[in-house]
């Protein structure tokens, strides 16, 4: 049996964040009306093209996302572009640059992003099944049959994080080390996997990693892993430039704030009827900046060097 660091605070955050959540903005359903840009706006690269960017959690990731960037394109009548970033900071530093229009990110990235100039907002965030609200678990995890049962066992092992700008793979697990008396840096030798599934692997051989954190969805997929703890991380934001013209923005945000897979069958894309997709995707539920306080509240307990960018 595992225990959960799930603390009553950020419960209360994730309930009330739908609350405080924006409401779906209306917008003209005429495509064709976003072409025009305002006086001042831009594009990552020109009024007919959305740039959607990511970073890679897993070998899957573009095709978990193609169902969703095409009824994107054509509820917009624009053409959208997969952007991959190699890692967080490349996203981050895309953000900043302006070169991308939509994204998802983590919600420390969208944090650190918004830290060094990135002019975005949040509109939404996924959900995996029905009845879920917003959020995740970060779980801390150990080999099948490890003698390792809870985070004080990490002290002294090789310990798989995924990537040092990553919500539930770097920052809250430090979080929870520093907790109990452990250096993230100092008091384990950490190993950086660069992707969710790349860490549960290693954990899973134990070879280069004894122990290790990754996100829920990942950790599923294994049974050569077993959690030791988990915390609720913040789910992690749908944004939309605030640099597009305003009324492009709105209709994003009608398009993708609130949309279930059913919604996104029924308007023809028939690759959101799949086992992967519905693994993946279930709906999208609105979140705001507030919603993620409690990760600059960490940001700052911690003094994360990864915070600041």
């Amino acid at each position: 049996m595992y225990t959960r660091t799930l603390t009553s605070a950020l419960a209360l955050l994730g309930a009330g964040a739908l609350a405080l959540g924006l409401a779906g903005c209306s917008a003209p359903a005429d495509a064709n009306d976003g072409g025009v840009a305002d006086a001042g706006s831009s594009f990552a690269v020109d009024e007919n093209t959305l740039v959607f960017g990511v970073v890679p959690d897993s070998v899957d990731t573009e095709t978990n996302y193609q169902p969703l960037m095409d009824y994107l394109a054509q509820e917009t009548g624009k053409n959208v572009e997969y952007h991959e970033s190699t890692d967080y900071a490349a996203l981050i530093e895309a953000a900043v640059a302006g070169k991308i229009d939509v994204a998802s990110f983590s919600g420390f990235t969208y944090v650190t992003a918004t830290n060094n100039g990135a002019e975005i907002t949040p509109i939404s965030s996924i959900v995996t099944a029905e009845g879920q609200e917003p959020g995740y678990f970060s779980q801390a995890i150990v080999p099948a049959g490890s003698d390792i049962t809870d985070l004080a066992g990490f002290e002294g092992k090789k310990v798989c994080f995924v990537d040092p700008s990553s919500t539930s793979g770097y920052l809250f697990p430090s979080y929870n080390l520093l907790n109990e008396g452990i250096d993230p840096e100092a008091d384990v030798t950490p190993v950086f996997a660069g992707k969710h599934d790349v860490s549960v692997t290693k954990v899973g051989e134990g070879v280069e990693c004894e122990a290790g954190f990754a996100e829920d969805s990942e950790v599923a997929k294994s049974d050569r892993v077993e959690i030791v703890a988990e915390t609720m991380v913040p789910g992690a934001p749908i944004v939309v430039s605030n640099t597009l013209p305003e009324e492009l923005a709105a209709q994003i945000t009608d398009v993708l704030g609130e949309v279930t897979i059913d919604d996104i069958i029924a308007a023809g894309i028939t690759s959101a009827d799949s086992d992967g997709f519905r693994s993946v995707f279930f709906e999208t539920k609105p979140v705001d900046d507030a919603y993620y306080d409690t990760i600059r509240d960490i940001c700052e307990k911690t003094d994360a060097e990864q915070c600041q960018g």
